[in-house]
């Protein structure tokens, strides 16, 4: 199995996008929205990282919980796939959910169900120690 991000649409604050899991045999298995600050030529703590394939593991982090973390990105550490609402949760983490609604009023779509998406992309990696993850404009 691998993921997919594929970004949708970018404003001054965030980038949206969609998470897939694939499978080389069955295709699509899931799928979850995807919240990003905007592209800042992957500057650190203001901006969604730069495309490429990169490994991932799974984490526990002291302040999300439970957890994806990115691993090398140039010039960047600690790129996590995590909880959180909202472009100011992320500090240049991906957000993933179940849907996508303006939740606060600020005229941005957030992702909501976090926690559940969390939970059910972690439940298909139980069993895997890496994942790759290749992340699109």
């Amino acid at each position: 199995m691998r993921l997919f991000l594929k970004r949708t649409l970018t404003s001054d604050k965030q980038t949206l996008g969609i998470l897939y899991l694939l499978n080389d045999k069955e295709g699509i298995i899931d799928q979850w929205y995807t919240l990003e600050l905007p592209d800042k030529n992957n500057e650190r703590r203001v901006s969604r990282i730069s495309k490429g394939t990169r490994k991932a593991s799974k984490h526990t982090s002291p302040k999300h919980g439970k957890c994806l973390w990115i691993r090398n990105v140039l010039n960047r550490s600690e790129i996590l796939i995590h909880k959180g609402s909202f472009y100011v949760n992320t500090l240049g983490c991906i957000l993933i959910g179940k849907e996508l609604a303006d939740i606060n009023n600020d005229g941005y779509l957030d992702v909501v169900q976090s926690k559940t998406a969390v939970k059910e992309l972690l439940s298909y990696l139980d069993d895997m120690d890496s994942i790759m993850i290749e992340i699109d404009e």
